[in-house]
Parts: C-alpha cells; structure tokens; sequence
C-alpha cells in the first residue's frame, strides 16, 4: 500500500472567500440586465432606422413619378409605423422624403423615446405636375 501525499489538516473552518463567486454574481446580475436591455433597445432602434431608409427611398421615387402625395405619406407610414412624421417636398428638379419615427422599448414604455429618421431624394420626373 502506498500512501500518497498527506492532507493538510483544517480546523473545521471554512475558507473566508467561500461562496463570494455567488455573491457577486447576484450583485452583477442587475447590471447586466440594464446592459442587456439597452443592447436590446439599440438594436430595435437601429432596426427602425433601416426600415425609415427603406421606406424614405421608395416614397422618394413614387413621389418623383407622380403618385399623389397623400398616397405616399400613407405607403411610408405602413412601411414604418403609423404614427411616423412623414414630410414630403416636391419641385421641378427634386422630390425629398424625411421620415422621423419615434421609438421606445417595448418593454419600458415611461423611457425617453429615442428619434431616428432618414432622407430620400428622387430626380423628378419631367411631367410630374407640382
């Protein structure tokens, strides 16, 4: 029989630090939701803001060739969201489309809302009546 190294004796006490990786997780949780949360919230925000792009470019080329401007403030708002600020301006030579969405995390609807928008031009087209 071989006898590997000897135990080190302990007096029955449990080391100091025992349990402090518990701890402090439970202390560092909440942070990291909040950080969680607003990565979250970027992320919706910039998703938005994609969908503003999209939809400012195809209202700016509908509104260059013609469509009515109430049509287009209409197709740009079910592109986005429906309480979107929709501004349409058309002249001889350009049509520009700013759409400005406010947007607020699902989840925390008493945050400050957060504004994202996005511009379109369009060369006009040359029988468009202004």
């Amino acid at each position: 029989m071989t006898l590997g190294p000897p135990r080190p004796r302990t007096s029955g006490r449990r080391p100091a630090s025992r349990g402090s990786v518990t701890a402090e997780t439970a202390a560092m949780l909440p942070a990291l939701m909040v950080v969680l949360a607003a990565a979250l919230w970027a992320v919706q925000a910039v998703g938005v803001q994609l969908e503003c792009v999209d939809a400012a470019r195809a209202a700016a080329r509908a509104a260059a060739r013609g469509e009515p401007l109430d049509q287009v403030r209409d197709v740009a708002r079910a592109s986005t969201a429906p309480d979107a600020e929709v501004a349409v301006s058309r002249d001889p030579e350009l049509t520009k489309v700013q759409i400005t969405v406010e947007v607020r995390p699902s989840w925390g609807h008493s945050l400050p809302a957060v504004r994202v928008s996005a511009a379109a031009t369009a060369d006009t087209e040359p029988d468009v009546p202004q």
